[in-house]
């Protein structure tokens, strides 16, 4: 289903993903620096959140600045809190690389805010972008160290913007909740010498769900 959302005197493009019966939980996504919501990766998963359940809005914001990125994340999930069509209990942030920073942010400002009411359960961060290539001494992790809410990392374990040994140092300070899972041999594009894509997509899609899975009963325990 193709949705315009208002935002500021534009409209960000949208697509939902919707499940054959009433979904309880869903999950807004986004792409990273480049492409948009039609990545092959955001398809890959949003399809496969949908036929397990799960609903899912991916968007499209092209800003390369990260504080615009972030409202525009937060515009989507006020959006998707409001729908009529839609009545969801909670809803899980994800986004690839610039994506995934921009949810970080929105969380981290959302925390900081009094009306926090638990609607966002989780962060899940595809190649989350740690640092520039070649620049490890300048690490993103502001938001990181303030999240509470569950956070999964999906990284090639040879992501040339998420040094292994970086990744893990900055989960080991994180006082949320975390996974990481690593995708053997993998770069920042999620690409695997000897791989299909479709191969990578099927392992990542199964971590993200049954992680989703995981927090959604750990929620409710």
């Amino acid at each position: 289903v193709k949705v315009k959302i208002p935002f500021g005197n534009k409209y960000l493009d949208a697509i939902f993903s919707v499940p054959e019966k009433e979904s309880t939980y869903g999950v807004v996504l986004t792409h990273g620096a480049g492409g948009d919501m039609n990545f092959p990766h955001l398809v890959s998963l949003a399809a496969y959140f949908a036929s397990r359940g799960v609903l899912c809005l991916r968007f499209t914001c092209k800003g390369l600045n990260i504080a615009y990125r972030t409202k525009a994340f937060k515009t989507v999930v006020e959006y998707l809190k409001l729908s009529d069509d839609y009545k969801l209990s909670g809803i899980f942030l994800a986004g690839r690389s610039m994506g995934s920073r921009a949810a970080a942010s929105l969380i981290h400002q959302i925390s900081q805010e009094d009306d926090d009411d638990g609607f966002i359960q989780g962060l899940v961060c595809l190649s989350y972008p740690l640092h520039r290539p070649k620049l490890q001494s300048k690490l993103r992790d502001e938001d990181l160290l303030f999240i509470r809410c569950p956070v999964l990392f999906v990284s090639g374990s040879a992501d040339e913007m998420c040094e292994k040994q970086l990744l893990e140092g900055v989960a080991s300070k994180m006082k949320a909740p975390k996974k990481i899972y690593w995708i053997d041999k993998a770069n920042h594009g999620m690409a695997v010498k000897g791989r299909t894509t479709d191969d990578v997509m099927e392992e990542i899609n199964a971590q993200v769900f049954s992680w989703l899975r995981e927090t959604i009963q750990w929620e409710h325990k």
